[in-house]
């Protein structure tokens, strides 16, 4: 049985029509109209959450704050092409990747492929080994990151990610001083092409990530703005 997509979208063809590219490439999905029904709707057992941004009711971005107070599924947005100002949003409340309207099937199925990917890589555990096997450990300041379980402390306070803001930092603790591109993060994480529009989603999840880390967001002194060429961790 394939892993369970909840797809939260008000046009019903449109919804519909997700469904069916999603059952033929295997996965099972559940549907929800709106954003009150997709919080009902969505169980442990749901994998990734694809979800329209401009809904009547609990708008998409509300919705994804809404499951951001209780789960870390991955969540991938559904927006108007020219909505650049939604995607961004979207991105800072939570959303992991978004999609713009109109799609192909193509891009649908490898955007969700991608998720659910770097997803597993999150939890991913080795049954068979020891603790001293997997237990890989980064520590650099005051900031802590065991990749297997993982979790991260700051300033010793068990701190929440998203696996895309956990896959940064580890990027960060795993060659500290090291000059990343924007390209270099996107193509490393996301594991696709990246392109000049790409770069806004990157620049949001690290805002995101220095949010959670930084003493001073506003002024951050961890991860560092190399003008011109990219980010470190200092």
């Amino acid at each position: 049985m394939g892993q369970t997509i909840l797809i939260v979208e008000d046009d019903k063809d449109l919804r519909e029509n997700i469904c069916s590219i999603l059952q033929n490439e295997g996965f099972q999905t559940t549907e929800a109209q709106n954003g009150t029904q997709a919080l009902d709707k969505l169980l442990p057992s749901v994998s990734l959450v694809i979800l329209d941004i401009m809904m009547p009711g609990i708008s998409g971005i509300e919705t994804c704050q809404q499951i951001r107070s209780f789960s870390y599924v991955p969540i991938l947005f559904l927006t108007a092409r020219s909505s650049e100002s939604n995607k961004a949003q979207g991105l800072y409340a939570g959303g992991d990747d978004y999609l713009t309207k109109p799609f192909s099937y193509i891009e649908l199925v490898a955007r969700v492929r991608a998720l659910l990917r770097r997803n597993e890589c999150y939890h991913y555990q080795k049954p068979d080994s020891t603790p001293t096997e997997t237990r890989e450990q980064l520590q650099r300041h005051d900031i802590i990151l065991t990749v297997n379980p993982p979790q991260v402390t700051v300033r010793g306070i068990l701190t929440e990610l998203t696996d895309t803001e956990f896959q940064l930092l580890y990027l960060f603790l795993k060659y500290p001083t090291k000059i990343f591109s924007i390209q270099n993060l996107y193509e490393s994480i996301w594991q696709e092409p990246f392109f000049t529009s790409c770069a806004n989603t990157v620049m949001v999840h690290i805002r995101r990530l220095r949010l959670k880390i930084e003493k001073n967001p506003q002024k951050p002194t961890l991860i560092q703005t190399v003008w011109g060429k990219g980010y470190r961790f200092g």
